[in-house]
C-alpha cells in the first residue's frame, strides 16, 4: 500500500472478495522523512496501529514524493478504514541499491529507470520474501496491468485495460515463475472507475493526485543528486556536433539525456537535440532530429515471459514508459560476456529488436519491452 488511490482500491477489492488482507507500506527513506511518529518499534516490519480510533496521523511535512511519510500516513488511514492490519516494512537499506544504480548509470552516460528496478528488486523481489515470512499466498499491488492463465499451465503478464495508465512496461522484470503469486486487482479497470469506487467506498484518498516524480529526486534535479552523491564525477566538458567540432561547454554530461532539446543552448540554425553522450570523454554530441533515429536496438539483462524466440517474431515494442508501442520484430540473441546488475555473468538470452520505422531517442540504459498482442513477451535494458 503506497498511500495512493490505486493500491488503496486494490486492498479494498481484495477485502471485499473475502481475502485475508495485510497492508504493507515500504519504507524507502525518502529525502527529509522521519517515520518516528508513525512506526512504533524497530526491526524489519513494525506494526502501525490500524484500528479505528487509534493514534492520530503524524504531523505532515513538505515532501510529497512517492512513498513519503505523507503517503505512509494515508496508507495507514485507508487500512484503518478497511479494518485490516498495517505494517511498515523497512526497506531503506535495500533502497540504497536503487539510488546507487541510478547514480552509476548517469555517470556511465546512460539513462536509468529506477521505477523498473524498484519493482524488480523490492516490490516483486524482497517484498515476496517478506510475504513468505508471514505466510501470505500472494503479493498484490495497484499496478495497471493484468495477470491471467496462459492456457499452458502458467501465467501471462498483460497490458492494463486502461491504455493511458498501463504499467505492464515497468513490470517486465517480474520472474516468470512468480506471476502466479502476483495479484493486480485494478488492472481490468479504468482510472476513472478506480477513483469512483474509492469515493463510493469512502476511502480518504479518492481524489489524491498521482505521484509524478522519482521519489528520491522530488525536485527533478537528477544531476544535482548525482553531484551530491559523486561530486568528482560531474565536471565540465565539450558539446560537439556530429563531426566532433566543439560548439560549447556543458557543466557535466549528467545534466543531459538522449533526445533532449530544451536547455542544450547551442545554435546550428535548426532545432538541436542531444544525440549521444560519451562518459569516457565527457562529451555531449548534438545534432538534428534525424540523427536520433535508430533502426533497432539490442538489450541485455533480459527477462523472457515466453519461451525465447529463436527467429524473428512480430511484436509491438515500447522503448519508454510514456511512449506508444510501435510495430517491430524481436528475436533472442546470445549474450556472452554480459553481466547482470550485480556484476554476475548473465546466462539469459538477450534480445534484438528491429523497428518497422526508425525510432527517435533509443537511449542506452532505458528498457525495451516487447508485446505479443496484449501479452508481455520479453524486455531488457538497451545497450
Amino acid at each position: 500500500m503506497s498511500g495512493g488511490v490505486d493500491s488503496s482500491v486494490a486492498a479494498a477489492l481484495l477485502t471485499r472478495a473475502g481475502h485475508d488482507v495485510v497492508g504493507v507500506f515500504m519504507r524507502l527513506g525518502s529525502p527529509g522523512e522521519s517515520l518516528d511518529g508513525l512506526q512504533p518499534g524497530d526491526g524489519d516490519a513494525a506494526a502501525a496501529c490500524a484500528a479505528p480510533g487509534g493514534p492520530g496521523v503524524p504531523l505532515r511535512i513538505g515532501h510529497q514524493g512517492c512513498c513519503s511519510i505523507n503517503d505512509a500516513a494515508d496508507a495507514r488511514l485507508v487500512a484503518a478504514h478497511l479494518g485490516i492490519p498495517f505494517y511498515v516494512a523497512n526497506f531503506k537499506k535495500d533502497f540504497g541499491r536503487i539510488i546507487d544504480y541510478f547514480v552509476g548509470e548517469y555517470n556511465a552516460g546512460r539513462t536509468p529507470n529506477p521505477c523498473v528496478r524498484c519493482n524488480d528488486w523490492l516490490k516483486f523481489g524482497k517484498l515476496h520474501d517478506y510475504a513468505r515470512q508471514i505466510d501470505a499466498d500472494f503479493v498484490a499491488s495497484g499496478h495497471y496491468a493484468r495477470i491471467e492463465p496462459d492456457g499452458q499451465g502458467g501465467h501471462a503478464l498483460l497490458r492494463g485495460l486502461d491504455r493511458d495508465k498501463d504499467q505492464s512496461y515497468v513490470l517486465f522484470g517480474a520472474p516468470r515463475g512468480r506471476l502466479a503469486r502476483m495479484l493486480l486487482p485494478v488492472g481490468a479497470m479504468r482510472k476513472a472507475e478506480v477513483r469512483a469506487l474509492a469515493r463510493e467506498l469512502g476511502l480518504p484518498v479518492f481524489d489524491k493526485p498521482d505521484s509524478q516524480e522519482i521519489c528520491f529526486v522530488p525536485d527533478n534535479d537528477y544531476a544535482g543528486l548525482v553531484a551530491r552523491r559523486a561530486p568528482d564525477a560531474v565536471r565540465p566538458g565539450s558539446i560537439v556536433d556530429l563531426t566532433g567540432r566543439i560548439l560549447g561547454e556543458h557543466p557535466g554530461h549528467q545534466h543531459f539525456t538522449v533526445g533532449q532539446r530544451k536547455g542544450v543552448r547551442v545554435a546550428l540554425g535548426e532545432p538541436v537535440y542531444v544525440v549521444r553522450k560519451d562518459a569516457a570523454t565527457n562529451t555531449v554530441t548534438v545534432g538534428p532530429r534525424e540523427a536520433l533515429l535508430a533502426e533497432g536496438c539490442v538489450a541485455r539483462g533480459c527477462n523472457w515471459l515466453v519461451e525465447p524466440y529463436d527467429d524473428w517474431r512480430r511484436c509491438a515494442a515500447k522503448i519508454r514508459y510514456n511512449a506508444e508501442p510501435v510495430a517491430a520484430q524481436v528475436r533472442a540473441v546470445g549474450a556472452p560476456g554480459t553481466a547482470d546488475a550485480d556484476g554476475a555473468a548473465d546466462a539469459r538470452p538477450g534480445l534484438e529488436v528491429r523497428f518497422d520505422e526508425p525510432q527517435p531517442a533509443v537511449a542506452p540504459g532505458q528498457a525495451v519491452v516487447c508485446f505479443d498482442g496484449d501479452r508481455v513477451a520479453c524486455g531488457g535494458w538497451i545497450g
